[in-house]
């Protein structure tokens, strides 16, 4: 393990964060919030001058190898989550420092579970921060820094492929820089869209910024106690257009920028995502046919929390806890499939749930030709054997951390239905989950030792498992 090179990139993340601190302290002095400016500045200071000492022995050797760029990437994070965190404690808008935790973690992961009974209660800096924590997390503060920075040479991918959601990870263009450039700019053009959008369709500019950053982000903080309920029908829809934009393969934005537009069609993973979502919300609208008088309502709701969950999201116009029971099942099984790979959008993705089925169909034509070979099939490519063991691997630690978490929250003595959606909405980053934890509620019924559990999963849900779980392996910190 080359220590030098991951504390030389921790002390980089924490001197972009400090960057990222100023845009709080803007808000702050826009709305006369002098005490929150000086909590954002001290912690500015803080990450600048702990940057400043983590950096100033610069690595004995440039190559950043796969096993350092895990752990770069989850130390970075963890850090990050950290000192994002001080502000709230400082200010004393949320003093005790696990719920300060939970409440960023769950920002910079895009998560959006809350451990706040009222929002409206907190400064617009506060506000604007837990935010902006969306769009930091969203695409991803190592994509950010990889495309302004030419960082570790030709192993940058690692650092790529650490933080980048989906069962494998691939280049637009030859080189990892011009990749991350494409990528934020096409994440940065979403949003001022977005954002146009919203100012067109009536919002002010803070709730236009503010808005933009979960929904592009698929967070889901909302800056009012009642997420979006208070927004016009019209916000409402462009909310869920975009929320669903968001949640598309940002390989089909390249394909559009660059004129390739027959290869659009290729992408099988985006024709189920979206077939996903009409069948979905269609089914919900009836289903909730007697909840609301018109036609057009219940196809308002039903697709703005469809959209919402499968690109994890959590943003909420109704309490759908209240809803029939199949549609408040197709919101949970929707928890688990998630957005597509390649967005910013969590839960186990789309591709995967498709490389998984054709695995079960496989299986199933050997015991029928048992001497047949066929190979598998993945948007007109053949499915290589790591593609296929990552993404069993994946399901296998999923699932088994899946269970484990429910287990140890369950020690609160919270009713089941609370305990299974709140893991589920955590480690697929969406966040509100039902019963006690559903979108009237939030994640303040929780022990501060269940706090951490949730944290740890929703961490590890933005980083696709494996590298905060290779933190736990002695061989991993070994030196070579």
């Amino acid at each position: 393990m080359n220590l030098f090179i991951v504390n030389y990139i921790i002390g980089l993340v924490l001197q972009f964060e400090a960057v990222f601190l100023t845009f709080p302290i803007i808000v702050g002095l826009c709305y006369r919030e002098y005490q929150c400016c000086a909590a954002y500045a001290i912690t500015a200071v803080i990450c600048l001058v702990l940057g400043f000492v983590l950096r100033r022995r610069p690595p004995t050797a440039d190559n950043l190898y796969l096993r350092e760029g895990f752990v770069a990437v989850a130390l970075s994070w963890i850090s990050l989550s950290i000192f994002g965190a001080l502000p709230f404690v400082i200010t004393g808008e949320i003093p005790n420092f696990i719920d300060a935790l939970f409440e960023t973690v769950s920002g910079f992961t895009t998560t959006g579970a809350s451990i706040l009974p009222e929002v409206e209660g907190l400064s617009y800096a506060n506000i604007f921060w837990r935010s902006f924590t969306h769009w930091i997390g969203g695409m991803g503060v190592f994509i950010f820094m990889l495309a302004i920075l030419p960082l570790a040479g030709a192993h940058s991918m690692n650092l790529m492929r650490a933080e980048s959601p989906g069962p494998s990870v691939g280049k637009f263009l030859p080189k990892v820089r011009d990749t991350a450039i494409v990528l934020y700019a096409i994440y940065i053009g979403l949003t001022l869209i977005g954002m146009t959008a919203f100012l067109i369709g009536g919002m002010n500019l803070f709730e236009a910024l503010t808005m933009i950053f979960g929904t592009v982000g698929t967070g889901g903080f909302g800056i009012y106690n009642d997420s979006a309920a208070s927004f016009t029908p019209l916000q409402q829809n462009l909310i869920t257009i975009f929320m669903i934009l968001s949640g598309v393969n940002y390989n089909v934005y390249f394909c559009i920028i660059y004129g390739r537009l027959k290869e659009i069609f290729s992408f099988e993973e985006v024709r189920t995502y979206f077939g996903i979502i009409l069948f979905s919300g269609f089914v919900i609208s009836w289903d909730i046919r007697h909840f609301y008088p018109t036609v057009g309502e219940r196809l308002r709701h039903a697709f703005f929390q469809v959209g919402s969950i499968i690109t994890t999201s959590g943003f909420s116009t109704v309490d759908f806890d209240a809803w029939p029971q199949l549609s408040k099942n197709i919101l949970v099984i929707l928890m688990f499939i998630g957005a597509c790979a390649g967005s910013t959008g969590g839960g186990m993705k789309v591709s995967r749930i498709l490389i998984l089925i054709k695995s079960v169909q496989e299986e199933l034509r050997r015991i029928i030709h048992p001497h047949l070979i066929r190979k598998k099939h993945f948007d007109n490519e053949v499915l290589s054997e790591e593609t296929l063991r990552s993404t069993n691997a994946f399901t296998a630690i999923y699932f088994l951390l899946f269970f484990v978490s429910v287990l140890l929250v369950g020690m609160d003595e919270l009713d089941f239905t609370t305990n299974f959606t709140a893991v589920a909405a955590t480690i697929n980053n969406i966040g509100p989950g039902l019963s006690l934890v559903g979108p009237a509620h939030n994640f303040g019924v929780y022990s501060y030792f269940s706090k951490c559990i949730l944290i740890f999963d929703m961490l590890a849900g933005r980083l696709e498992l494996f590298p905060m779980l290779i933190l736990f392996m002695p061989s991993c910190w070994r030196k070579y």
